[in-house]
């Protein structure tokens, strides 16, 4: 099956306006993202999808593939969707426009089962927490699976509960998705639901109405942008990378 990676960005970034566009080292934040992606040895196709028409021209400046999408879409899931729409056996990779450091082998690693599956309908990355820290951090959302690899519940608190402190395995989710184009095509139209509201993590509305999430156990942990702080963070080690390569 072809695969196609869409990049959601967006503007208006509350805690960090125009954040496609910042620079980092020489490069904005989307075309970096847009490179690390087209790398991947799974990826057919690489397609920006935005709502705003100056971070269309900045993908057009460096020779890559934008188009404008509805500015009313709630989540990165519904634009990536509108996108997709007219795509027909292909495997969607939805992946976010924050993550410039984003290696290409996690994106194949979240590919491979749905390609060496034809049942599987969606598929997500994992990374094992050791860190208390992260662990106890609402901000890092955690995943348990079952035996069989399938996502059982995405949570902001510490899962599963290590009740008498005998050393649970903690996996942190990381926020990318493969799809079917038929499948996301269906969760698009799937209604709400109270876990999915009560936790902020839309992946629980598509486990609440019943369909699997294949988890994909990764080494590859992303650096995510959502501020100033993050992005001087990522600059910095970014110089550094391209510092050591030329010496």
């Amino acid at each position: 099956m072809k695969v196609v990676a869409i990049i959601p960005a967006r503007y208006g970034s509350t805690r960090l306006p125009g954040k496609p566009l910042k620079d980092i080292n020489g490069k904005t934040m989307i075309e970096r993202v847009y490179l690390q992606v087209a790398a991947a040895e799974t990826v057919n196709e690489v397609i920006v999808a935005t709502d705003d028409e100056r971070i269309v021209e900045a993908v057009a400046a460096f020779g890559g593939s934008a188009v404008m999408t509805s500015p009313e879409h709630e989540s990165g899931t519904e634009r990536v969707a509108e996108v997709a729409a007219d795509y027909k056996d292909t495997i969607v990779v939805n992946v976010q426009g924050d993550e410039p450091m984003i290696a290409p082998a996690l994106i194949d690693d979240t590919v491979w089962p749905l390609l060496d599956d034809e049942e599987l309908l969606m598929s997500s990355p994992m990374v094992r927490l050791e860190d208390p820290e992260e662990i106890n951090d609402p901000n890092v959302v955690k995943v348990v699976t079952d035996s069989d690899g399938f996502a059982m519940y995405f949570s902001r608190s510490p899962i599963p509960f290590d009740r008498d402190g005998k050393g649970a395995i903690y996996y942190k989710h990381i926020g990318i998705y493969a799809y079917t184009d038929d499948f996301l095509r269906r969760i698009k139209g799937l209604p709400a639901t109270p876990l999915g509201e009560a936790e902020c993590l839309e992946q629980l509305r598509v486990l609440e109405n019943g369909f699997n999430i294949k988890m994909v156990e990764t080494e590859h942990d992303p650096v995510a942008v959502d501020t100033e702080e993050d992005l001087q963070k990522v600059i910095s080690i970014i110089k550094k990378e391209e510092e050591n390569k030329r010496e």
